[in-house]
């Protein structure tokens, strides 16, 4: 397989386990009980791209995520949600590293980017976090699903010589595909506290509005932007005590 066929399988393959997951209401109909969380997090937003070449947890900035999660097995969850945040990036700030490279200060840009994504993922469990009798009920997870992204940008530079750099508010539409990694704790039967480290990968180069298109060598062409998200939620959870597949098929039968 191609380099360049590898994320659109990748995209593929999220996008047929997450569809599985969605629709096997079979599984969730053989378990005594079901649960569903509704939860918020609070955290941070990060970007790479050509402005940050490297990721740097310092470069976070506030971000505010509200989300939905239903038990589909003891082993998979299923998640919807909403991840909003706002950042300013510029040239002069992305690490002490990179600060003296020539292209950063040749472009002096600095770009305000608005983020708003919708996402749903499936969550692979990898202990028993619904089983009520654990004494802790912990767990860590890995996730992995697709994403809808809308995000405002405007990209200004201090050199005079690319005025053509300087570009107003835009607004984009993409897909991106998040995954990560996670733990989730019981605090009690129903209140739950959550750590989650995520990164979301595009398929453009376009989220800075910097790219190889306007001829003056002023982005790297042999990479794609990324964002991320960490933080930490707390959730509520609410239980469902499913009827037996018996009765069911004959109502009436336990009367």
């Amino acid at each position: 397989m191609t380099l360049h066929r590898i994320p659109q399988a990748l995209l593929i393959c999220v996008m047929l386990q997450i569809g599985s997951a969605f629709f096997s209401t079979e599984a969730i109909a053989q378990r005594s009980v079901s649960t569903s969380e509704i939860g918020v997090g609070i955290g941070g937003a990060n970007y790479t791209g050509e402005l940050a070449p490297n990721y740097r947890f310092l470069n976070n900035q506030p971000a505010l995520t509200v989300f939905y999660r239903r038990d589909l097995t003891n082993t998979f969850t299923a998640r919807g949600g909403i991840m909003l945040s706002h950042r300013i990036a510029d040239d002069n700030t992305i690490g002490d590293a990179v600060q003296d490279l020539p292209l950063p200060n040749y472009r002096q840009a600095e770009l305000r980017l608005s983020l708003a994504e919708v996402s749903a993922v499936m969550e692979y469990n990898f202990l028993d976090y619904y089983d009520l009798s654990q004494k802790p009920r912990v767990s860590p997870y890995f996730f992995a699903g697709i994403a809808g992204l809308i995000y405002n940008k405007k990209l200004t530079s201090d050199n005079p010589n690319l005025e053509e750099l300087d570009k107003p508010f835009d607004t984009d539409l993409t897909v991106s595909v998040p995954f990560g990694v996670g733990v989730k704790y019981a605090l009690s039967k129903h209140w739950n506290l959550g750590l989650e480290f995520g990164a979301r990968m595009l398929f453009n180069d376009n989220m800075d509005f910097l790219t190889e298109g306007d001829g003056k060598h002023v982005a790297n062409p042999y990479d794609k932007d990324w964002y991320y998200y960490n933080g930490i939620s707390l959730s509520y959870t609410f239980y469902r005590i499913n009827c037996p597949p018996p009765y069911k098929r004959q109502p009436g039968i336990l009367d």
